[in-house]
């Protein structure tokens, strides 16, 4: 019989979780009065913050004439600097851009090999201690239409440095020395050593950022946290909202309707990489494809700024393709996966993930992070259930290897879920949370499809929705929408903003969004993530793994 004086178990359990909650929270400095809720306190009601319609008709471009995106160095020194990681913490990328791009009727690439690729790096100042080489390369957006203006880049430099130590400042300057054309001095740190109790402080994720009044806001916010890594997760810049002679518009479609190709405004891209050098010189970003970026031209031939202009761990990670790839951070294993290119399990990207995550050792990378651009989960009516063929092709893959966290954007708004799998609450299912609110030109999504008269109807999307039909169980059986906010969507609001994750240890993980509309400090939403593993077992490394991709 149980001794009367002792909690029941229910009771214990809940006494145990409030009390490592407040262990957790004055660890970590929290202030006692607002304690910070966790996932072990779900699954939660859904909430729906209402629209504050003082937020619409800001979403204003900046002037090809603003001093942050106007090209300022001379001659072929170096500009649009940023830091890309590799797969593992000893090695990062440094990307630049020498010389004028050009657009117009006539345009003549300029040469890739007139330019050396050079880093001079360190662990002071100076002088620089080592010297990396690396390769360069010239893309070109062309339209084989009459009146069109094709455009071709300034010389696009990649360069990897190799042999770094963890968690170490450098100092760097890049460039052509023998011309000379060097840049100034720049710095990076270089991410923790896998370990279950090794993390980066704090990590930026942001979606939809393009470059706007309100992406300003979003980037500055966002740099005063102080970031270690930023993850862009799609729809970068949105060259593709303007023709050729750079007119633009908040919705392409409605106002270039009649144009032969879908038209891109290139320049634009050079635009957002001088507004972004001051931060992501020194913060590596990490960026995965979103529609934006296919940017169709001449030849059918598409994604070639994407994967011209940034730098991608894809060789490092096993990955044939800039459209996925993954990494370590610390003790994060992201995975970077492409959502438009194939994605059926037959697919080349389905085999690299299936041995990616095998290849996972949670004992030393003890969470698993995955992103792409179109949600699995969202309840706005702005892409809804886009994404279906993808969930329906890798879900269950990624729910059997623990996945604890999924960020996706392209829906202009906020939402968190609470723990899902095939659109059921699951203890051992994933987090998913929509940022795409970063404060792009385009529209922010405002309706739920769960409101009255809102639930789109089901149509082949011209890349995902073909495979989205009605529920066949659960409560909205019969049904493409539910009729009231879905019990696995938390919290959602229509707001721009930016996020941070802070991995705390091996169970216990903090994310903040923070709206623009607030103080920098002033939190929008906030929970800790907790992982389960004991309760959640996940499939076990692989001993050995086909190589052939």
């Amino acid at each position: 019989m149980a001794n009367p004086s002792w909690p029941s178990l229910p009771a214990l359990a809940a006494l145990t979780t409030s009390l490592l909650v407040l262990a957790v929270g004055l660890s970590f400095s929290h202030p006692p009065k607002a304690r910070i809720p966790t996932t072990l306190d779900g699954p939660f009601r859904p909430v729906t913050v209402p629209f504050d319609l003082s937020l619409r008709g800001n979403a204003v471009d900046l002037p090809d004439n603003d001093p942050r995106v106007v090209r300022r160095v001379k001659g072929f020194e170096p500009e649009q600097i940023s830091v890309t990681l590799s797969a593992t913490y000893d090695s990062v990328w440094i990307s630049w851009i020498t010389g004028k791009s050009q657009i117009g009727y006539n345009i003549k690439p300029l040469d890739p090999k007139s330019v050396k690729s050079v880093v001079r790096y360190g662990k002071f100042r100076n002088p620089p201690t080592h010297e990396a080489t690396g390769y360069s390369l010239v893309y070109s957006q062309l339209y084989p239409y009459v009146g069109l203006q094709n455009y071709t880049s300034g010389i696009i430099h990649h360069v990897r440095l190799t042999g770094l130590k963890p968690n170490t400042k450098y100092f760097y300057r890049c460039g052509d020395p023998s011309i000379p054309a060097m840049s100034d001095i720049h710095h990076f740190k270089t991410m923790p050593v896998p370990g279950p109790k090794s993390y980066p402080k704090r990590i930026a994720i942001v979606g939809d950022l393009g470059l706007t009044y309100n992406t300003t806001t979003t980037v500055g916010h966002l740099t005063s946290n102080d970031p270690d890594l930023m993850l862009l997760i799609g729809d970068v810049t949105y060259a593709n909202l303007y023709l050729t002679n750079g007119t633009g518009s908040d919705c392409y479609s409605c106002t270039f309707a009649d144009t032969p190709i879908h038209e891109t405004y290139q320049p634009r891209w050079d635009y957002w990489g001088r507004f972004m050098q001051n931060l992501v010189s020194r913060v590596p970003i990490m960026v995965v494809e979103g529609n934006h970026e296919e940017e169709e031209q001449v030849e059918n031939k598409t994604f070639v700024a994407y994967s011209s202009r940034f730098a991608f761990p894809s060789a490092e990670s096993g990955s044939s393709s800039p459209m996925y790839y993954s990494f370590n951070a610390g003790g994060i294993h992201f995975i970077m996966l492409g959502a438009y290119t194939l994605f059926d399990k037959s697919s080349e990207q389905y085999r690299w993930l299936e041995q990616d995550l095998a290849k996972v050792d949670r004992s030393t990378t003890p969470w698993l992070v995955a992103t792409w651009h179109p949600p699995w989960y969202s309840t706005y009516v702005a892409h809804y259930r886009e994404a279906e063929c993808m969930r329906l092709e890798m879900e269950e893959l990624l729910y059997s290897y623990g996945v604890d966290i999924v960020f996706s954007g392209h829906v202009h708004a906020y939402e968190r879920s609470n723990r899902v799998y095939n659109y059921t609450l699951d203890p051992c299912g994933p987090v998913h949370i929509t940022i795409g609110d970063g404060g792009n030109r385009e529209k922010m999504a405002i309706q739920h499809a769960d409101e009255p008269g809102l639930c789109p109807t089901p149509s082949a999307d011209e890349y995902l929705g073909m495979c989205a039909r009605n529920f066949t169980s659960g409560p909205a059986a019969g049904k493409f929408c539910w009729d009231r906010q879905p019990d696995y969507s938390a919290f959602r609001e229509s707001s721009f903003g930016h996020g941070i994750l802070e991995v705390k240890n091996e169970t216990w993980a903090l994310w903040t969004w923070y709206r623009n509309q607030d103080s920098e400090d002033n939190v929008g939403d906030q929970i800790y993530i907790v992982r389960e593993p004991d309760r959640c077992p996940v499939r076990q490394v692989f001993e050995s793994w086909p190589t052939d991709l």
